[in-house]
C-alpha cells in the first residue's frame, strides 16, 4: 500500500480535538433551534483561544469589591497576568515570524512551463496494481493545474524497470526523454512524477536537462505553501521541508568537499561547516515542534469547552476533491461555504454547525484531502491535523464513485486512518458515501452499509441524515425519551437548555405537557435528581 495523505484531505498527528472553530460552533448551538442560523467556517487552531482570557462576572452579574475603594473594574482584576500572557504572546509571534520567514526551498510565485514526465513501472514487485500510468500521470497533471500561472507543455510516459535508481530510467530511454525534453519551447521545469528523489540525482537530472527538476514532494509542498492560512498549517509545512534542507546540505557539503579538498572548521568554533548547519537545523525544528505543541494545548482547552457542551462531532474525510466540502456544505445550508474543484482546496480543519432530523444539534468537521505517494516525511508532518479525527463521534468516509481510482483512492483513506491508532468503534461504525452519483446513471452500490448521494444535486441526503442520527445516538450513548411535566413548574425550560426539544403535546386540561427530548446520558442523570418525581417513557 502505498503511504497515503489525508487533503485540508495532505488531509497534515496532534493530541487536539476540535478546536476555535469547535468552541464557536458550539456557542451559536447552545441557542435553541429556532434561532439558529449557519455559522462562518473558522479554522480549528489556537487563535481563537484568546477569547478564553475574557473575565467572567459572578452569578447576579455583579462587579467584585474594589481593591482600596479605587481598583478597576472587574474587566482589569486579572490585568498583570493578561500583561504577562500578552509579552508572552508578543514573544511567540516574534519566535514564529521568524520560522515562518521566506523558505530556500520555495519554488517561487513565477510563472512555469512544464513537462510532466511519470517513470511507468511495467513489470517487477513494483508494479502498481490498483491502477495504470495513465491514471497516475492524470493525478500528477491535476496537481500542476492546481497552480496559479503554471502551464503543461508535454506530458510524457516513459517505461522503467526499477524507479528507485539515479537516473529513474535505462540509458536508452534516459537519452529519448532527454531530447524530447529538449525540443520544448521555452520549457522552464520538469515535474518527475515520483514521490521524491534524492538531492544527488536531482543536480545530475537538472545538469543535463538544463531546467529545474520537481518531484511529487515538492510540487505539493508547494500547493500547500499557497492555500496554506492559518500559523499551524504554515509551521506543519516548515517541519516537512527539513527532511529536505537536510538532504540538500549533504550535497552542497558534498560539492565544498570537492572544491576544497575536505571539510573546513569554522574559525574559532570547532564544528565543521556541515555540524554548524545540521545544528541548527536541528534547533530549527525543535522551535517548530514547540510552536505546535503550544497550539496543540490551546486546542484542548477548547476541546475541553465542547466536551462539556457535548455536541457530536462528526469528522468529514476522504480523497482529495472528492467533495467533502460540498457534502458539508448541503448538510449545513451554510451560505459562506465555497467548494472549489482541485486539489487540496482545504487545508485547515474548520467546523461548522448543523442539525440532524431530530433537531439535535451537531458540528461537522472539514478536513484536509488525502493524496497517494506521499513520502513518510511529509505524511508525518500534516498528520497533526488528521489525529483530530480521534476525537470525533463517528466518520463520514465520502468517495468519489465516478473517479476511475476510486478503489485505489478508498484503500489509501482507509491506509491512513488505520496508522492513525483511532478507536476501533470509530473505523467500525464508519459511514462510507459514494457522491457524485448524478454523473451516473441508475448508479446502486454494491458495497455493503455504503450509501449513494449527490452532495451537488441533493440526492440521498435525507437518508445520509437519518443514517449518521442512528450512528450518532448510538456513539454518544444518548437517550429519547417522553417526559411529562407540569406546565407552571421548571422541568419544561431545563429540558430546552439541556437537552434536544423535538416534540411538546400540550394538555391543557391538567396543565401539562408530554415533552420528547433526546438527551446525554450526563444530563439524563442530572434531570432525575433535579425532578426525582417526573415520569419518563424511553422511545
Amino acid at each position: 500500500m502505498r503511504s497515503a495523505l489525508l487533503s485540508s484531505s495532505l488531509l497534515l498527528r496532534c493530541r487536539g480535538a476540535v478546536a476555535a472553530a469547535a468552541a464557536a460552533a458550539a456557542a451559536a448551538l447552545s441557542a435553541p433551534a429556532a434561532c439558529c442560523r449557519p455559522l462562518p467556517a473558522r479554522p480549528l487552531g489556537a487563535a481563537a483561544s484568546a477569547r478564553l482570557w475574557a473575565p467572567v462576572r459572578p452569578p447576579g452579574g455583579q462587579e467584585p469589591p474594589r481593591a482600596g475603594g479605587g481598583g478597576e473594574p472587574w474587566e482589569g482584576v486579572a490585568s498583570a497576568g493578561q500583561e504577562e500572557e500578552e509579552e508572552e504572546e508578543d514573544e511567540d509571534e516574534a519566535e514564529l515570524e521568524e520560522l515562518l520567514g521566506p523558505s530556500p526551498l520555495a519554488v517561487g510565485p513565477g510563472a512555469q512551463r512544464v513537462a510532466v514526465v511519470h517513470p511507468a513501472v511495467k513489470w517487477g514487485p513494483k508494479k502498481p496494481q490498483l491502477t495504470t500510468a495513465e491514471l497516475q500521470i492524470a493525478e500528477a497533471v491535476a496537481l500542476v493545474n492546481t497552480l496559479q500561472n503554471w502551464t503543461i507543455l508535454d506530458k510524457i510516459i516513459i517505461p522503467t524497470k526499477n524507479p528507485d535508481k539515479k537516473f529513474i530510467f535505462g540509458k536508452g530511454n534516459f537519452q529519448v526523454l532527454t531530447e524530447k525534453i529538449k525540443k520544448l519551447p521555452h520549457l522552464t521545469a520538469v515535474f518527475l512524477n515520483v514521490e521524491r528523489i534524492s538531492s544527488l540525482t536531482k543536480k545530475e537530472l537538472e545538469d543535463a536537462w538544463g531546467v529545474k527538476v520537481f518531484d511529487r514532494y515538492t510540487v505539493v509542498l508547494h500547493i500547500f505553501r499557497c492555500n496554506a492560512r492559518t500559523k499551524e498549517a504554515k509551521l506543519q509545512i516548515a517541519l516537512a521541508e527539513i527532511p529536505l534542507l537536510r538532504s540538500n546540505l549533504k550535497n552542497e557539503v558534498s560539492q565544498l568537499d570537492q572544491q576544497r579538498g575536505g571539510s573546513r572548521y569554522i574559525m574559532g568554533s570547532g564544528e565543521t561547516f556541515m555540524e554548524t548547519q545540521n545544528r541548527l537545523l536541528k534547533e530549527k525544528e525543535l522551535k517548530i515542534r514547540n510552536a505546535l505543541e503550544k497550539l496543540r494545548r490551546k486546542r484542548s482547552i477548547l476541546r475541553n469547552q465542547r466536551k462539556r457542551r457535548e455536541f457530536p462531532i462528526i469528522s468529514v474525510m476522504g480523497y482529495t476533491n472528492c467533495g467533502k466540502t460540498t457534502l458539508i456544505k448541503a448538510l449545513t445550508g451554510e451560505v459562506g461555504l465555497q467548494p472549489k474543484d482541485q486539489l487540496f482546496a482545504t487545508l485547515d480543519i474548520t467546523a461548522h454547525a448543523g442539525y440532524l432530523p431530530s433537531h439535535m444539534p451537531v458540528i461537522y468537521v472539514d478536513t484536509i484531502g488525502f493524496l497517494s505517494d506521499l513520502p513518510h516525511n511529509l505524511v508525518e508532518s500534516f498528520s497533526a491535523t488528521l489525529e483530530e479525527v480521534a476525537y470525533s463521534d463517528l466518520i463520514v468516509h465520502v468517495r468519489d464513485i465516478t473517479h476511475p481510482e476510486t478503489i485505489l483512492q478508498k484503500a489509501s483513506v482507509l491506509s491512513v486512518l488505520k496508522n492513525l491508532n483511532l478507536p476501533s468503534h470509530l473505523l467500525e461504525s464508519m459511514v462510507e458515501v459514494h457522491n457524485k452519483v448524478d454523473l451516473i446513471d441508475r448508479y446502486k452500490p454494491t458495497e455493503e452499509n455504503s450509501l449513494a448521494i449527490s452532495a451537488l444535486c441533493g440526492h440521498g441526503l435525507e437518508q445520509l441524515k437519518e443514517e449518521i442520527e442512528k450512528r450518532i445516538l448510538k456513539a454518544t450513548g444518548k437517550k429519547i425519551l417522553t417526559v411529562k411535566v407540569s406546565l407552571d413548574g421548571p422541568q419544561l425550560s431545563w429540558l430546552y437548555k439541556q437537552a434536544t426539544v423535538q416534540e411538546v403535546e400540550v394538555t391543557p386540561e391538567d396543565g401539562t405537557a408530554d415533552v420528547k427530548v433526546i438527551i446525554s446520558n450526563s444530563a439524563f442523570g442530572r434531570y432525575k435528581k433535579l425532578f426525582p418525581n417526573s415520569k419518563l417513557f424511553i422511545s
